[in-house]
Parts: C-alpha cells; sequence; structure tokens
C-alpha cells in the first residue's frame, strides 16, 4: 500500500517534476495546481503522508491552505514543507508560525529537497509512533503497546495490536485484505487473506463489533 504525497503547486513544470520524482520512489502523488482544486480533489481521500505547498497561488494562498488543513481533524498533523520563491525572513516566519515543518526557498534541487522530505518524515514518524490514538472510548498506546477500552487495558496479541493500529491510523479509508496482509504481515507474506478475517474477528470480540466495519468487496475500516 504505497503512502501518499500531495502536491499543491501552480509551476506545472514543478509539479511535474515533483509528481515523478515522488512516483519513481514508491509514493502516491496527488498533485492540484490550486487550494481550490486541491480541496475538492481531496474528499473522501486518504490521509497523505506529507503535504508540498507553494506559499504563491492564485486564489488561496499555501499558508491558507496550511491554516485550513492545521484545523482540519483528521489532517492536522500531516507535516507541511512549503515551497517559495520568496527569500524575506518574515516569510519564513509567517510559514512556520502558521504550522509548517520546514520551508525550501526556490529555486531548488531534488537533491536538496529529498533531504527535508526525508528529514521531515523521520521526525513525524518518531513522533507518531509514540502518540496516543484515540477512537471513540479507545485509547491506543503504540509506545507502550496497549489498548484500553473505556480505561480498561484489553489484552491483544502483537498481529491483533498492528492490525487495530493500521486500521485507527487511517480512520474513514477502507483497506483491501491485501493491502493489510502487506502491511501487518509485511510484503513476503504468503498466508491467505483469511488471516485478516480470522483477526478481525478476534478484534471484534475483545472489543466489542461496533469499531470495525466490513467493507463488501473491499476489506475493512474504522469510521
Amino acid at each position: 500500500m504505497p503512502q501518499s504525497i500531495l502536491v499543491v503547486e501552480d509551476d506545472e513544470s514543478i509539479r511535474e517534476m515533483l509528481r515523478y520524482y515522488f512516483k519513481s520512489v514508491g509514493y502516491e502523488v496527488r498533485s492540484y495546481e490550486s487550494g481550490e482544486a486541491m480541496f475538492q480533489g481531496e474528499e473522501g481521500q486518504g490521509c497523505p503522508v506529507l503535504c508540498i505547498l507553494d506559499i504563491m497561488l492564485p486564489g488561496m494562498d499555501g499558508l491558507e491552505i496550511l491554516r485550513r488543513l492545521r484545523t482540519d481533524r483528521d489532517r492536522s498533523k500531516v507535516p507541511v514543507i512549503l515551497l517559495t520563491a520568496r527569500t524575506a525572513e518574515m516569510d519564513r516566519v509567517a510559514g512556520l508560525e502558521a504550522g509548517a515543518d520546514d520551508y525550501v526557498v526556490k529555486p531548488f534541487g531534488i537533491m536538496e529537497l529529498q533531504a527535508r522530505v526525508k528529514a521531515v518524515l523521520r521526525r513525524t514518524q518518531r513522533e507518531g509512533e509514540s502518540r496516543l490514538i484515540r477512537y471513540e472510548d479507545l485509547e491506543i498506546d503504540p509506545a507502550a503497546r496497549v489498548v484500553r477500552r473505556a480505561g480498561t487495558v484489553v489484552e491483544l496479541t502483537f498481529k491483533e495490536f498492528e492490525l487495530l493500529k493500521l486500521l485507527a491510523s487511517h480512520r474513514g479509508v477502507a483497506l483491501t485484505r491485501d493491502e493489510i496482509l502487506q502491511s501487518v504481515w509485511d510484503y513476503d507474506y504468503t498466508g491467505e487473506t483469511r488471516t485478516v478475517d480470522m483477526h478481525v474477528k478476534t478484534l471484534r470480540q475483545k472489543l466489542g463489533e461496533e469499531y470495525i466495519t466490513t467493507v463488501r468487496g473491499v476489506g475493512y475500516k474504522m469510521s
């Protein structure tokens, strides 16, 4: 299941360069030429692992997009790198104060951007690994590998915990059985997809039926 990077850039040549590069290193890329197009196109899409925003955009600028992302319940924690031709210190400060994770000045080399992206993703991944995940009355603690329901600890096996964490981290996204197998049991796993069904069944027995929804013909999700 490839991770997604979101790109908003009105310069078509830069947008296509970024799309081509990130696809070449294994990411899914969703690219837009404006903030309005992005918010319309992202309805119903899964949460990206990173957003790359140009500041100087027609209509809604990159800072306004950033502010809206930071107030969005599902996307508020997505790391953001700003791209801009501006070099004034106040522009950099405004971007960082609005919640940007990094700031790259145009023109830039792809290797520089690659290094910045890797650094941001490493940092946010470390933070994400220790961040509590809350869903209704469930509390998932990745660092301690503990799950509580209404304050009571629920004993899960290693794979049950990984499966629950995966679904909770992608709330609202229907994951196929193959995607779940690849993420939880790794890409070389040779088992059958009924393994996923069996683990979902035991999770429902331990947590309750209401948390994990079966998406007919697709797989599972937590709404």
